[in-house]
């Protein structure tokens, strides 16, 4: 039953990124088309709630997405299992969501 819940989860994260990662796109394309420099870009989204949202969102999307397939990947080719591969699974989620949150916040608020 667990496996169904992680698979499914990891299909609605998938689900939910494939917007953002077109939003991502579009924004990075405008910033190159127009020249705009990281300065630029960074007076643009410092103290934005909505760039704030949208990439926070993307953040934990893309930390739950990735560490369920890691999990995955460990399981099939490393052989870990029961609660070494969980608490793997675990630490790479908040690993890969503390590093995203702490780059949303720089480029957002600090």
């Amino acid at each position: 039953m667990l496996s169904l819940r992680l698979y499914m989860l990891q299909r609605i994260t998938a689900l939910l990124m494939a917007p953002l990662v077109l939003g991502h796109l579009a924004v990075m394309i405008y910033a190159i088309q127009g020249g705009l420099s990281a300065a630029e870009i960074l007076g643009r989204t410092q103290g934005s709630i909505a760039w704030f949202l949208f990439y926070g969102l993307f953040v934990a999307a893309v930390s739950i997405h990735g560490a369920i397939g890691l999990r995955t990947v460990v399981h099939e080719w490393g052989g870990l299992k029961g609660v070494a591969l969980e608490a793997f699974m675990w630490a790479v989620g908040f690993g890969l969501l503390a590093l995203g949150a702490r780059a949303v916040w720089a480029v957002t608020f600090a």
